[in-house]
């Protein structure tokens, strides 16, 4: 038998490759919270854009477009606008719960503090199963949930569309996270199949 991975979901890992320096987990672990669904969210909603973040957001920024470049391949001119950045903190027994992002086209969580060995994120398979079989032999054809890693330095990218969420922390210490949304900027879409868009 050949099997082909048809249509995949692509989900992108990057690796900052160096320890957050003093101002930026200074400006992170200080900013103003509020409740959120399970845990706690920065009221800063584009913490990127602060002068702190600069380097962060370069690295963002650049690795946003290699997914774009990479995955899309896009003909036109155009590219991915961060809209808007916040960071998420959650507290030991505290979750991130089960959700996804409208309004957006490419979604990113960059980890700044975690407990590398029990922290993960899951992505769920929401398609409708007009058959469902049970199976104790898991694999990426017939899994309904697949979990990576959250590891301290690591940013994921994926679709915005794609249910995710993180278990309750295990542990003693705060997890921390940044999140972030995109939007395309640009020639959008093929005039001469009438679906172009420019914005």
């Amino acid at each position: 038998m050949q099997l082909h991975n048809l249509f995949p979901t692509a989900v992108a890992m990057f690796d900052l490759g160096r320890d957050l320096t003093g101002a930026e987990k200074d400006f992170l672990l200080n900013l103003p919270q509020h409740a959120n669904m399970g845990n706690t969210t920065s009221d800063d909603n584009e913490v990127l854009t602060r002068p702190e973040m600069s380097d962060l957001n370069a690295f963002m920024q650049a690795s946003v477009q290699e997914y774009l470049t990479t995955v899309y391949a896009p003909k036109n001119e155009m590219h991915l606008r961060i809209t808007q950045s916040w960071t998420n903190y959650t507290k030991p027994g505290q979750f991130h719960h089960k959700h996804a992002h409208p309004n957006s086209f490419i979604s990113g969580v960059f980890y700044i503090q975690t407990q590398n060995d029990t922290d993960r994120i899951y992505f769920y398979n929401d398609k409708y199963q007009t058959i469902k079989l049970p199976t104790d032999k898991w694999n990426v054809y017939n899994s309904e949930s697949w979990w990576f890693e959250a590891t301290q330095g690591r940013l994921i990218l994926f679709p915005s569309s794609l249910t995710h969420m993180v278990e309750a922390v295990k542990g003693e210490s705060t997890r921390i996270s940044m999140s972030f949304n995109t939007f395309p900027v640009g020639h959008i879409g093929d005039d001469r199949a009438l679906t172009g868009l420019y914005l």
